[in-house]
C-alpha cells in the first residue's frame, strides 16, 4: 500500500491479439481463457507456457479451476472438464443450447449443525453450476479426477443428459449473465431484469426478485447476512433478503451500469460505466466512498478490507479502501486491461500493450536485497 513500494514486474506475451476473458491463478501458475478458443497455462515464476488447453470450438467466456481440475464454458455451448497437469479435457457437457456464460464450482460448506451434532454440509458433492444465454442454468456433479471414468460424447446425446447431469433451473427467459452460490442457494442474474433464488438441490426457485428496471449484469450472495446483491444497466444495486425476498436497500449514486460487485466481509464495492467505483457498508447500504480518478467504464477490479485494485482506460489503479484515496497506478500507459486478481503476495493482470495481450505480474513480496531471485531459483519446475 506504501506508494514507494517498487515490486518485480514480470511481463510476457498471452493471447495474441485475442482478449482474455477470465483470470485465475495461485503461487504456481496462472491460469487464462481467452476468445481465440484456447486457455493458456504459464508459470507464475517464470511466465513460461506450460501448457495451451485446446478443444473448445468457440470463445471461453467463463472458466474456474479448483486443485487440478478446470472448468470452462464455452460459446460453443459445451462445458468441459481439464486435468490441468495432464493437460487433457476429460469431459464433455452438452445441454445448453447458446453461449455458457457464467460458471462456479461449487464445494460443499458447513450450514448448520444437525441434532446428532454432526455437521451439515452443502451441497452434498461437488458441483458445477452454468448459466447461459438460452435462459437457463444447468448443475451438473463435478467429475472426480481419480475415480470417474472420462465422458467425451461427440456430439449431444440423444435423450440422455449424461452421467454427470443433475438438473436444469428454468424460468428465466433472457440471458443469464452473472451467478452466485453458496451452500444449498444460488442467486442468478439476468438480462430479464429479474435476480432470482434457487435452492440446488432441489431446483427450486424460491423467490423472483422483482425491481430493476432494465438488465442485471451482476450478482453476488452475501451468505452471512442471508442477502444477495444485484448490480444492474438501470445504474442501480439493490440488497435482497434471502430470508423474504424484499428488497432491503436500493444504492444509488452511479450515473451508468454498474456491471461488477465484490463483496468482501468489510465492504461492497460496485464498479460501473461511469468511471467510478463506490463503497458501500453490507449492514446498511450506507454509501462510504466514491473512488474518481478513471476516465473510462471500469473494466475488472478486485477487493479485499485494505485495498481495491481496478482497471479501466489503460491504467491499473490502486485505491485505499479505508479512505477512499488514490494511492497510486500500479501500471499505466496501456490500450486495454481486460483482467486483473490479486491475492497476499502478487498481482496479476492481463492486459492489452498496442495491439497484443500481455500478461503482467507484479510480486510484492520480493525484494533483492533480502532474498534471492525467485524467477532463477524455481525456473527449473517448468523445464
Amino acid at each position: 500500500m506504501s506508494p514507494n513500494s517498487t515490486p518485480k514486474h514480470l511481463s510476457f506475451a498471452g493471447h495474441g491479439r485475442n482478449v482474455v476473458t477470465c483470470l485465475q491463478f495461485d503461487a504456481e501458475r496462472i491460469i487464462t481463457g481467452s476468445d481465440d478458443r484456447s486457455i493458456n497455462i504459464y508459470s507464475t515464476h517464470t511466465g513460461n507456457l506450460r501448457a495451451r488447453l485446446r478443444g473448445h470450438e468457440g470463445g471461453i467466456w467463463s472458466m474456474q479451476y479448483v486443485g487440478n481440475t478446470l472448468v470452462s464454458g464455452s460459446v460453443d455451448c459445451t462445458v468441459r472438464v481439464w486435468d490441468i497437469e495432464k493437460g487433457i479435457c476429460t469431459h464433455i457437457f452438452y445441454g445448453h443450447t447458446s453461449s455458457v456464460r457464467c460458471l462456479q464450482i461449487m464445494q460443499p460448506v458447513r450450514t448448520g449443525t444437525a441434532p446428532d451434532g454432526k455437521p451439515i454440509m452443502e451441497p452434498n458433492d461437488r458441483l458445477i453450476v452454468t448459466g447461459s444465454r438460452d435462459a437457463s442454468l444447468r448443475i451438473w456433479r463435478l467429475p472426480d479426477q481419480d475415480r470417474d471414468p472420462e465422458y467425451l460424447p461427440q456430439s449431444f446425446p440423444d435423450n440422455d443428459d449424461g452421467p454427470f447431469f443433475l438438473r436444469a433451473l428454468l424460468g428465466h427467459t433472457h440471458t443469464v449473465r452473472d451467478i452466485s452460490g453458496h451452500g444449498d442457494f444460488l442467486v442468478s442474474g439476468s438480462y430479464d431484469t429479474f435476480v432470482r433464488v434457487w435452492k440446488i438441490s432441489t431446483g427450486e426457485c424460491l423467490f423472483r426478485l422483482a425491481g430493476h428496471r432494465a438488465k442485471v449484469y451482476s450478482v453476488v450472495m452475501d451468505s452471512k447476512r442471508s442477502r444477495c446483491i444485484s448490480g444492474s444497466m438501470d445504474w442501480l444495486v439493490k440488497v435482497w433478503s434471502l430470508e423474504t425476498g424484499s428488497c432491503l436497500y436500493t444504492l444509488e449514486g452511479h450515473t451508468n451500469l454498474v456491471g461488477l460487485l465484490d463483496l468482501s466481509q468489510m465492504s461492497l464495492v460496485s464498479a460501473s460505466a461511469d468511471w467510478t467505483l463506490r463503497i458501500w457498508d453490507p449492514d446498511t447500504g450506507r454509501s462510504v466512498h466514491k473512488l474518481e480518478g478513471h476516465t473510462a467504464a471500469i473494466t475488472c477490479f478486485q477487493h479485499d478490507d485494505n485495498k481495491v485494485v481496478s482497471g479501466s482506460d489503460g491504467t491499473l489503479k490502486l485505491w485505499d479502501i479505508k479512505t477512499g484515496k488514490f494511492v497510486k497506478d500500479l501500471l499505466s500507459d496501456l490500450n486495454r486491461v481486460w483482467q486483473v486478481r490479486f491475492d497476499d503476495r502478487r498481482c496479476v493482470a492481463a492486459v492489452q500493450r498496442g495491439s497484443d495481450t500481455f500478461i503482467e505480474v507484479l510480486n510484492f513480496n520480493y525484494d533483492p536485497t533480502t532474498q534471492p531471485d525467485i524467477d532463477a531459483t524455481s525456473s527449473h519446475l517448468d523445464r
